[in-house]
């Protein structure tokens, strides 16, 4: 029942971000990409790793798409995901990479919103630091198979709520 909570929530919050233009947004070479707020982008990060899982939600046409995911590692100062490029969701980041991100602590009644772009890091070395923060990918990905896909967030807002707080708003 919580997951379909959590999957019906993050779909709302990612149709609340608005309709995606379906325009592509501009390169940005990840070298040149640093966040100006690293404990702010810490605080996400260990809300998603407490959490365990996250809800990432993209567009399939005109349609939201969610799935669980569990990677989140801050390397060169940027927070980075993965997925393989053999994925649907690869395929819908790359038509559109706006996305949304909600995630859920149970035990502390509160959870997270992040609405961000999406920015492909090709280098090797960083899907090499993402599989080695997280080796039990090892069994499924390398850095140099071809499908290892990196993606840093980029314009990042977030939101941390509870039902007995006042909301934390996060830009990174």
């Amino acid at each position: 029942m919580k997951r379909i909570v959590l999957i019906a929530v993050a779909a709302m919050m990612f149709a609340a971000c608005g309709q995606p233009s379906g325009r592509k947004e501009a390169s940005v070479n990840p070298a040149e990409y640093t966040s100006t707020n690293q404990d702010n982008m810490q605080r996400v990060r260990d809300f998603l790793h407490e959490a365990g899982v996250y809800f990432l939600a993209t567009v399939d046409g005109d349609a939201p798409q969610v799935r669980p995911f569990g990677t989140a590692e801050i390397i060169e100062g940027k927070l980075y995901i993965q997925t393989g490029y053999v994925k649907n969701v690869a395929k819908q980041i790359a038509a559109n990479p706006k996305v949304a991100i909600c995630a859920y602590k149970a035990d502390e009644g509160r959870w997270l919103r992040i609405s961000a772009t999406l920015v492909e890091d090709p280098r090797v070395e960083v899907k090499k630091a993402m599989l080695d923060a997280n080796p039990g990918l090892r069994s499924m990905y390398d850095e140099n198979d071809g499908n290892t896909a990196v993606f840093f967030l980029k314009d990042a807002k977030a939101t941390i709520s509870s039902f007995t707080a006042d909301p934390i708003e996060i830009d990174f």
